[in-house]
């Protein structure tokens, strides 16, 4: 999908010095999908606490080979 951004250049060449991208389409790619991970990752750290556990659970039963 096109788009016409006014993006900071001097961000954008920081960017593609650090990240090796050879490309501007490649930076602002890279950056789209960290971001999404990062968000997903918050919306998971929302959950810390909240998940209630059997009191017998044995997690490390779960992870023996069979």
């Amino acid at each position: 999908m096109p788009a016409n951004l006014a993006i900071d250049d001097n961000l954008l060449n920081i960017a593609l010095k650090i990240g090796k991208h050879k490309t501007k389409r490649a930076v602002i790619n890279d950056a789209l999908q960290e971001y999404i991970q990062r968000r997903k990752q918050y919306q998971i750290t929302k959950l810390f606490g909240k998940v209630e556990y059997e009191d017998g659970y044995d997690y490390k039963e779960q992870r023996k080979i069979q």
